[in-house]
């Protein structure tokens, strides 16, 4: 059990002590005076007034008390460890040896993924692993307190280990809590002021002097009212399974014909219409739905793939959290095997701005979906330096490059820079994709450089689900 928790228990037990003595007391005396005399005292209306009231006065001052203890509470809501104002109060008296501030650093991409449910579940269960982490090594009642979202503060005495490596060893050992992985940062003062604003200021200097930020993505804020009806609709269409499906052709330069389509995914509600990706995906995230929702566009392909010739492949998103929880993995692989599916004709694109924290472990992850068939492809790719790094630790099947290398073909660094990453995707054996080719000259251009598959208005414009089917199926009826 945390200290917080020992602590606001041992409050919470003297206050209602302090409450209800002095009341017990006084309830006592009246019943003396009023019921073990020796005189009979007749049960009147007026005494009856006086009792009740004596009733209602005792509740009520007991019920005020508890609320109180409530509203001052020692404890965070959400996790149990201390608040911010208990925790300053206490490092005063204990005087630690070392001050920490530790973050998780991924907070928002796990809000966009993840329920508030599945969050404070993760908040509460990881405040309460470092309690006994630190309680194991030897530290003695560590003081822990959230001082809000994923920042915690870490108060510790002198123990045999110092206070980074405490931290080093328990971020080793959960790197991954409740099936979320999680990307922390943290930094330490030893012998620190107990000035707590100043100390929590030069803990927030030395973390942003280790790391650069990244700039904030900008958020599509609606107001309240459509927000509402917009999750309503997505959470109705998501019930019914209601995807609209269109397929962007993909032409083989090498043998003039089409056999990779690119899947664009839209959610169909009776009402509103056809829901783009950039107003659902965040609501799905954010809900916790965003491994049913990549299961149901999967189960959706797999039951499309039939229909289709053989000799036809589809690219499509899935979200990189879905592909790193197992239990997404174990249904993927099992959907493939019970409907007997050529995995090779599924590529998976991957996007992400920043290399993932357990890089050895993503790459295992990808290395299973391969070795079951599945072709692998980074969408994207040039546009961040997570491309790049992914490229030094793991040979991809296809990269689709990022729009710029395509629409400033003009320029002669652009023009030189995909020069260059053609030719060492061909030296790996990796398939190329230029998208958004919308003119001839562009066409011919990247042909001259060597692409292998080219995907935009220029080159075929898209198709919706029933013409892929009659275009594929002829040869099955």
């Amino acid at each position: 059990m945390l200290l917080s928790e020992l602590e606001e228990r041992e409050r919470r037990f003297k206050l209602a002590l302090r409450a209800a003595i002095p009341i017990l007391v006084l309830v006592a005396l009246i019943f003396y005076a009023t019921f073990f005399k020796e005189e009979t005292i007749d049960i009147n209306f007026e005494n009856k007034v006086l009792i009740a009231a004596i009733v209602f006065i005792s509740v009520y001052f007991v019920y005020f008390f508890l609320e109180r203890s409530v509203e001052e509470s020692l404890i965070d809501p959400v996790t149990h460890g201390f608040n911010e104002k208990a925790f300053l109060g206490r490092i005063k008296k204990k005087k630690p040896d070392a001050l920490a501030l530790l973050l998780i650093d991924n907070l928002s991409l796990i809000n966009q993924n993840y329920s508030n449910e599945e969050i404070d579940l993760l908040l509460y269960n990881l405040i309460h692993k470092l309690n006994r982490h630190l309680r194991e090594k030897g530290t003695k009642k560590p003081l822990i307190a959230r001082r809000y979202g994923a920042e915690f503060l870490i108060a510790l005495e002198t123990v045999d280990q110092p206070a980074t490596e405490l931290i080093d060893t328990f971020i080793d050992k959960h790197s991954t809590i409740d099936n979320i992985e999680l990307d922390y940062r943290y930094a330490v003062l030893t012998n620190p002021d107990l000035d707590l604003k100043k100390d929590i200021s030069q803990l927030i200097n030395i973390l942003n002097s280790n790391e650069s930020e990244d700039e904030a993505s900008k958020e599509l804020v609606k107001d309240a009212k459509e927000y509402t009806e917009i999750e309503e609709s997505i959470i109705s269409a998501m019930k019914n399974g209601a995807l609209s499906l269109s397929f962007r052709p993909l032409l083989n330069i090498h043998t003039d014909s089409i056999d990779i389509y690119e899947i664009a995914v839209k959610l169909k509600h009776p009402a509103r219409g056809d829901i783009l990706p950039r107003y659902y995906l965040p609501i799905i995230n954010k809900m916790g739905l965003g491994r049913e929702y990549d299961m149901m566009l999967l189960k959706h392909i797999v039951r499309l793939l039939p229909l289709v010739d053989q000799h036809i492949s589809l690219t499509f998103n899935l979200s990189p959290f879905s592909l790193r929880d197992k239990q997404f993995q174990d249904q993927f692989f099992k959907l493939l095997e019970e409907n007997n599916i050529d995995a090779s004709r599924l590529i998976i694109q991957l996007y992400e701005r920043k290399t993932h924290h357990n890089l050895s472990g993503y790459l295992r992850t990808l290395k299973q979906l391969r070795a079951h068939g599945v072709r692998i492809c980074i969408d994207n790719f040039g546009a961040s330096n997570a491309s790049m790094e992914y490229m030094k630790h793991f040979t991809f099947d296809m990269i689709q490059f990022d729009r710029e290398y395509v629409t400033e073909l003009s320029d002669k660094t652009t023009l030189a820079m995909l020069d260059s990453l053609i030719k060492m995707a061909k030296e790996l054996g990796i398939t190329t994709v230029a998208k958004w080719v919308d003119k001839e000259k562009q066409k011919e251009k990247l042909e001259s450089l060597g692409i292998d598959y080219l995907q935009g208005f220029g080159i075929a414009k898209s198709i919706d689900e029933y013409h892929l089917i009659e275009q594929y199926n002829k040869g099955k009826k």
